[in-house]
């Protein structure tokens, strides 16, 4: 089925037996500095705003992994509420998770809470 990897920012780990890619980030920073440069693309840009104590989140993992293999053409990116807090207010994140849809700097969708078909749908008509 889906991978068990991430490709984390921080120490450059990814696994060798897929080319799935979740970015991780863990400062502010590092995220801004993403940020400002996918402003310049069209490439769509799914963020999945988690927590480690979330259940939902946990069962979601395997479906974005899942996404993140067939949708080669999208960027998953997965921010921890708890560790970038900032983050999460300025995108106003009340309830997890919560998947931030964005094209060019600008959010185009939302889905809060566990809803993977949702959440699909979304990603569909976003790419077309």
């Amino acid at each position: 089925m889906g991978a068990n990897v991430s490709h984390n920012r921080g120490n450059g780990h990814k696994s060798s037996k897929s080319c799935v890619h979740i970015l991780t980030f863990h400062t502010t920073a590092e995220w801004k500095a993403h940020f400002d440069a996918s402003k310049e693309t069209n490439k769509l840009m799914v963020i999945d705003f988690t927590a480690t104590w979330c259940g939902p989140c946990k069962n979601m993992d395997p479906v974005i992994q899942e996404f993140a293999t067939n949708y080669t053409n999208v960027e998953f990116i997965k921010i921890d509420v708890d560790e970038l807090m900032g983050v999460s207010e300025e995108f106003q994140v009340q309830g997890m998770p919560t998947f931030i849809l964005m094209k060019k700097g600008k959010v185009i969708d939302k889905v809060v809470g566990a809803k993977k078909e949702e959440l699909q749908k979304l990603i569909e008509k976003h790419l077309s």
